[in-house]
């Protein structure tokens, strides 16, 4: 029927072909630990873009402080530099 070598070359071809299929799985799972990822990344970037706009506010609050202070200690913009 086949030949040694044909049997050979069938079963190098099949071993190819469930590489390729375990390949396709593996590039599936990549697919979606890649968009788990991205939705991940955007939700890091709103916690801190959050925090970024929470310590903004507590920076000018404190400007506002210090500000609030100079003036009931009597400090001038003169006397400040």
């Amino acid at each position: 029927m086949f030949s040694r070598n044909m049997l050979e070359r069938i079963k190098g071809v099949k071993e190819v072909l469930m590489e390729t299929r375990n390949l396709g799985k593996k590039i599936k799972t990549l697919d979606t630990e890649r968009a788990n990822l991205m939705v991940e990344i955007e939700k890091l970037k709103k916690m801190a873009e959050s925090k970024i706009s929470a310590l903004e506010n507590e920076v000018s609050t404190m400007r506002e402080e210090v500000k609030s202070l100079r003036d009931l200690l009597g400090y001038s913009k003169e006397t400040r530099k």
